[in-house]
């Protein structure tokens, strides 16, 4: 069989193309082999493919045939590469074991750090390396890290003992701790181990090996990683790849360390070296935020006013090998990088490499720095952005002249600023969140489970742990301020209370965070609008020099389509009349209108509205004037405009001078058993033509206005919703060129205008080619078109939905994300047919669809002439359509 084992550092045994491959090793296993082959100095070791890992879950019957004997003969490559042997009690090799899918994920399994340690090959490590300290350091950090990962020991069990252990003695930090300590705590481990489990910890190094491997395996289902998969449409049949590797030592004594650096600020985009480091300590001591790590540069430590010293200070030969790796590795990738170091007695080793993760801000500038330093083209900075960060930039921001009553100052993690209610563990963040509420992730330190809880919370706070720690790196991922290394908030956790300094705070009472400088803030603090210039501007201004499709915002009032200019639409896609008879100095005269018992007070009602609707359209017209406006005539079911309770019947009686009990036998006359489904939409504009044509009217009017006082006019495309048959449209149509023709008349102006329909239901897709007899513009209601085919309410799903992408049924969210599969086929269909009746007929997207990158692509393959998205996802469709463009 093909090996699904491949060997990196030293003497490869073998050379596979596929082995650089990241869908086959990883992004992990990928750039390892990479590194070493650029001849950067990386610790031998192997990759388990990704292959192997889905086949491991799919068949369900353990490690496939050959399996052990590939990974047998991958660790003596190591073994004779490090001149050391695996299990040997005078000289042993050890090793890490690290999950790696293609892409980053923080939901994957935590890593585990010298494995192959028991209690006898400590006491070679001890006589071999002349410092028993380090070895029994190593063990019990083994202990902890292998029975929390792969035995699911509770890590707080082990914590406790360690801080019990140093207030005994009367010590601080884990460095003060002596051989002796280390060595009757690593007795307590173990006995924790055995009360746990009713089983003793492993001393077989095989056992070891082999039930990391399976716990890399197991990780890739685990919740908080299907969690991760869904919130970034991570495809399940990825699987994730095994990097088993030799270990190398920061924790050797003081001229020994390790560290996480970025090759370019992460948070800013800045081109600066980034990063921490610890002396004396093991990677995951940076990554899990157990020891708030030093600075690596001395401009760093210096503007912080930070005494221990930096890297840069402190161990200048290790810094200025890992400045030239760093420069190596951003020419050879064309990337900014995450970088993973160790320094073994002042010799610097390279664990991991990857394309860093970074904020929107950070993303933009490096995207358009390095487009100006000749690193990447200008094609390669578009499709570099991802879209949806852009949402990261188009939110408020602290007003920085409002008054802050500041409780603590931490470590400016990700950038941005959120108020919300104080919440205390992740589920209680998830659970507030549902409810509606705006919640504060608080926690000492946060780990991968709690990925779901700082999904749900605004921002995160954390008392311990530094810019490169667990919540930094997945705040920026998703977007989320977030404030770390916070020492001064004390949580007591029966209490649920925090204390900061002597203030004390309940679980759910109000703070703010400014994830820009590290604040933390009692109550909420005002905001100011972002503004989008630079390197937005730039970036945006390449987008549509690039893009095919046009970009139009779902819009009816004047202030969104203001903003909706603002970041760049170019015109309506959807302005959803029935939202403007809401107000409630309009509700009554709608109502009077619905319950009207003749064609004579329907008239009467629509009469007084005329004036409010025609305003309505001029106050868009004037913001979108010279661009098309997309408007479509009332759609919803009437029973959503009825009265509801006593007092509305009573304030519409008074206002009609009709009796309250007409008034109620007129509504349930009305009453609908399946409203979304029954009079509505174009239904209402044939039973009721009266309503349409007060619209029809109040739009060629207002258009007219804004024309004569402008000089230019906009272009209004006037849409019928639900048509289900070409006949439905052909009566309203005329309606509607009728009206325009008496308005045109009076106002003695003509201007251009279409008329077209809404495609929401199946039969109007597969009738298109009828339709677009008729219709001179089609538009994609993917909301409704995605209710109907998969006969699914949008509004129920909720309590299904999940589970079903959970279970697979689903990839994603159909109302997030297009159903391809689906309601795709009816959408590509029916452009097919209406453009086969009419070439020029104009083609478009409404539902929210239209701001998801996903479906965006689709809509590009299928030659979809415009989408149209909320104006504050208009920049994410305009880089989208771009990318989907340039692909």
């Amino acid at each position: 069989m093909t090996s699904t084992v491949f060997h990196f550092g030293g003497a490869a045994d073998h050379d596979d193309p596929r082995q650089k491959d990241k869908t086959v090793t990883g992004g992990k296993g990928a750039n390892l082999a990479e590194m070493a082959s650029i001849g950067l100095p990386v610790p031998p070791g192997f990759t388990i493919s990704t292959e192997e890992s889905v086949r491991y879950l799919n068949d369900g019957a353990g490690f496939s045939d050959g399996l052990q004997d590939h990974v047998a003969q991958a660790l003596t490559h190591i073994e004779r590469t490090v001149g050391k042997r695996f299990g040997d009690p005078a000289d042993p090799l050890l090793v890490s074991v690290r999950s790696g899918a293609r892409v980053s994920m923080p939901g994957m399994m935590d890593t585990v750090l010298n494995l192959g340690l028991n209690d006898q090959t400590v006491a070679g490590l001890a006589a071999k390396s002349g410092q028993p300290r380090f070895a029994w350091d190593s063990y019990r950090r083994f202990i902890q890290m292998y029975s929390d990962v792969v035995l699911g020991v509770d890590h707080g069990l082990f914590e406790e003992a360690l801080e019990i252990a140093k207030e005994d003695k009367g010590l601080y930090a884990d460095t003060e701790m002596k051989c002796e300590d280390w060595q009757t705590l690593v007795a307590q481990y173990k006995q924790i181990v055995t009360d746990e489990l009713g089983r003793d910890f492993p001393q077989d190094v095989n056992e070891q090996l082999w039930g990391a491997i399976r716990a890399v395996f197991d990780s890739w289902d685990s919740d908080r990683a299907k969690v991760y998969r869904r919130l970034n449409d991570i495809p399940p049949e990825w699987g994730t790849a095994v990097n088993v590797q030799a270990m190398v030592f920061g924790n050797m004594g003081e001229t020994s360390a390790t560290g996480v650096a970025f090759t370019r600020d992460p948070s800013t985009g800045e081109r600066a070296y980034y990063g921490e480091w610890l002396v004396n300590a093991q990677g995951e001591d940076v990554v899990a935020g157990i020891r708030t790590p030093q600075y690596l540069t001395r401009a760093a430590r210096e503007t912080a006013g930070a005494k221990p010293l930096s890297m840069e200070e402190a161990m200048p030969e290790a810094y200025g090998e890992l400045a030239r790796v760093f420069d190596l590795l951003e020419r050879h990738y064309r990337d900014m990088q995450d970088i993973e170091f160790t320094v073994e007695e002042g010799k610097l080793w390279m664990l991991q490499t990857r394309s860093g993760k970074r904020t929107a801000k950070a993303a933009l500038k490096m995207a358009v720095d390095m487009v100006e330093e000749g690193l990447i083209d200008e094609k390669t900075a578009i499709l570099r952005v991802d879209p949806m960060a852009l949402d990261q930039l188009l939110h408020p921001t602290l007003d920085p002249d409002a008054p802050r009553d500041v409780l603590a100052t931490g470590l400016p993690a990700s950038p941005g600023a959120a108020s919300g209610k104080i919440v205390l563990d992740a589920d209680t963040a998830e659970q507030w969140a549902g409810r509606g509420d705006k919640v504060i992730l608080v926690r000492v330190e946060t780990s991968p489970e709690d990925i779901h809880g700082m999904h749900a919370a605004q921002g995160i706070l954390t008392a311990r742990g530094g810019m490169t720690s667990h919540a930094a790196v997945v705040a920026r991922g998703m977007g989320r301020p977030c404030v770390s290394g916070a020492s001064q908030v004390s949580i007591v956790r029966e209490a649920r209370t925090l204390r900061i300094g002597n203030r004390e705070l309940k679980e759910g009472d109000t703070i703010t965070i400014d994830g820009a400088n590290g604040q933390v803030m009692a109550g909420e603090v005002a905001t100011i609008e972002p503004e989008l210039a630079g390197d937005f501007g730039v970036l945006m201004e390449w987008a549509d020099r690039h893009r095919r499709m046009r970009i139009r915002t779902n819009a009816e009032t004047e202030q969104d389509c203001r903003m909706a200019r603002q970041f760049g639409a170019e015109g309506i896609g959807l302005c959803r009349t029935e939202h403007m008879f809401f107000d409630a100095s309009r509700i009554s005269l709608v109502r009077q209108m619905i319950l009207a018992s003749d064609e004579k007070g329907r008239r009467a009602a629509l009469a007084q509205l005329l004036p409010e609707q025609r305003a309505d359209f001029h106050a868009i017209f004037e913001v979108m004037v010279g661009l098309p406006c997309t408007i479509r005539l009332l759609d919803p079911p009437l029973h959503e405009f009825l009265p509801h309770n006593e007092a509305d019947f009573a304030d519409l009686a008074e206002a009609t001078g009709l009796g309250v009990d007409h008034l109620r036998r007129r509504a349930g006359e009305l009453h609908e058993f399946n409203p979304m489904l029954g009079h509505r939409g174009c239904r209402l504009g044939i039973t009721y033509p009266e309503i349409y044509e007060m619209q029809a009217r109040a739009i060629f009017e207002a258009a007219c206005d804004v024309a004569a006082v402008s000089g230019e006019a906009p272009v209004p495309e006037i849409m019928i919703p639900l048509v289900a048959t070409r006949r439905e449209l052909t009566l309203l149509k005329h309606a509607i060129d009728r009206v325009a023709d008496e308005v045109f008349a009076e106002k003695e102006r003509r201007i251009i205008y279409l008329v077209g329909t809404m495609i929401e239901l199946p039969r109007a897709a597969l009738m298109a080619g009828e339709i677009a007899h008729d219709a001179e513009f089609l538009s994609f209601g993917t909301n409704d078109l995605t209710q109907t085919t998969l006969g699914v309410s949008r509004d129920d799903a909720a309590r299904f939905l999940s589970v079903y992408v959970d279970k697979g049924i689903f990839p994603r969210d159909p109302f997030v994300s297009l159903d391809i599969d689906g309601v795709g086929q009816l959408v590509e269909l029916a452009v097919q047919r209406g453009r086969a009746t009419r070439s020029d007929i104009k083609l478009g997207i409404c539902g929210e669809h239209g701001g998801d990158p996903a479906s965006i692509d689709f809509c590009e393959k299928v030659g979809l002439d415009y989408v149209s998205a909320s104006p504050y996802r208009v920049p994410i469709a305009r880089l989208a359509a771009a990318q989907a463009s340039l692909r």
